[in-house]
């Protein structure tokens, strides 16, 4: 093996590790509704980078432990904001995303500017390097994913309450508060385990876009984290295999958009929930609707006329609805509940009901049944 493809293998191997547990771990925070507090998380990391940076150099289990402090520090800051001020939640993520990343960035002026040459490295987990990945950094991720994905199973009874029902887990008697607690440091773990990969800034989408495509195919939960999962290691080896044939493209950009693509087509054509699925039935449901009112005038007519095989004029019909019915009757033609006929010495074209329509017009005007003055 070359050294190119040992590196690309690294690589790949990288993106796969922080694809599923971005994947599992995100599920949980686009169903809690808590997106943002993973860009809170992403954001907070960059001094933790530092400050490990500052205690025990580029060692990567320094940098991830200390962004793994920081980000629940941050937590904890959203969390103090809200119990202690009357801030709203999304006020409280947005100060503590500002506040925690403008001191990173402070952080990282200070260490780049009076650090050794390892210090310039920081700067890469912005937006990520992962072609600076060795085998030992994915050694570290794969056991901090390993710790996190276990961490999901073990608690999973708890999890999937607290996830869909909160007042009904407390309820239980479930440590509602505790599993959250869980859950955003998981959430963190996740973080770390891809800054490297795809940096500070981008770490969010590979969070929430293989969740949110997933949820788009699938209504139960575990099915869910493993279809994220599995979407996740596409997106990453995929952006892998591609930033690594075409050369200057950055992998973790090219893994975030591969994320991205995937959910943007998994919401338009998830069968039943996908916006073109939508499109489709909401178009089915009307020209159903239309066809039952056309039938409901052409009864009407015969009734009206005192003969059910009254053939109605198509003008007559359009102006019973105020648009043209042509395609609607063409269709009711095609499903045999209307017939086209001819009205000497009249040329225009004449619609009357079949049995069959007859039939259907009648189930759709009957009367409510009588139910002997009950509400």
């Amino acid at each position: 093996m070359t050294g190119l493809d040992h590196t690309i293998g690294v690589v790949a191997a990288g993106a796969a590790v922080l694809g599923a547990t971005g994947g599992v771990l995100g599920s949980f925070a686009v169903l809690r509704r808590q997106s943002l507090m993973g860009d809170v998380l992403a954001h907070a990391a960059l001094p933790g980078l530092c400050l490990g940076y500052l205690v025990a150099g580029r060692a990567l289990p320094a940098l991830m432990t200390g962004a793994l402090v920081a980000g629940a520090l941050a937590a904890l800051s959203v969390l103090a904001i809200g119990r202690f001020t009357r801030l709203k939640s999304d006020a409280a993520l947005g100060i503590v995303l500002s506040v925690w990343f403008a001191g990173g960035v402070v952080l990282l002026s200070h260490v780049q500017a009076t650090g050794g040459a390892g210090a310039a490295g920081l700067s890469a987990f912005l937006f990520g390097q992962a072609a600076a990945m060795l085998l030992a950094d994915v050694q570290v991720m794969a056991l901090v994913g390993l710790l996190a994905v276990g961490a999901v199973a073990a608690g999973w009874p708890w999890i999937k309450l607290v996830c869909f029902d909160r007042d009904y887990a407390r309820a239980l008697g479930v440590p509602v508060a505790a599993v959250e607690a869980m859950l955003t440091l998981l959430m963190a773990m996740a973080i770390v385990v891809g800054l490297q990969m795809v940096g500070v800034v981008l770490m969010t989408a590979m969070l929430i876009a293989p969740a949110v495509a997933a949820r788009a195919w699938v209504v139960r939960l575990w099915p869910m984290t493993v279809l994220a999962a599995v979407f996740g290691v596409l997106a990453g080896v995929g952006g892998a295999v591609i930033s690594a044939g075409a050369r200057g493209l950055a992998t973790g950009p090219v893994v975030v958009l591969i994320a991205t693509a995937i959910a943007a087509v998994s919401l338009a054509l998830a069968p039943g929930r996908g916006a073109v699925w939508r499109v489709l039935r909401d178009r089915r449901l009307a020209a159903q609707l239309e066809g039952t009112r056309v039938l409901s005038t052409l009864a009407a007519l015969g009734r009206a006329h005192g003969d059910p095989h009254y053939r109605a004029e198509a003008g007559m019909i359009d102006a019973a609805h105020g648009t043209a019915t042509a395609r609607t009757l063409d269709r009711l033609q095609a499903e045999g509940l209307v017939s086209e006929v001819s009205h000497p010495p009249e040329t225009t074209r004449h619609w009357v009901l079949t049995r069959k329509g007859q039939a259907e017009a009648g189930a759709h005007d009957a009367p409510a049944p009588n139910d002997g003055g009950r509400a």
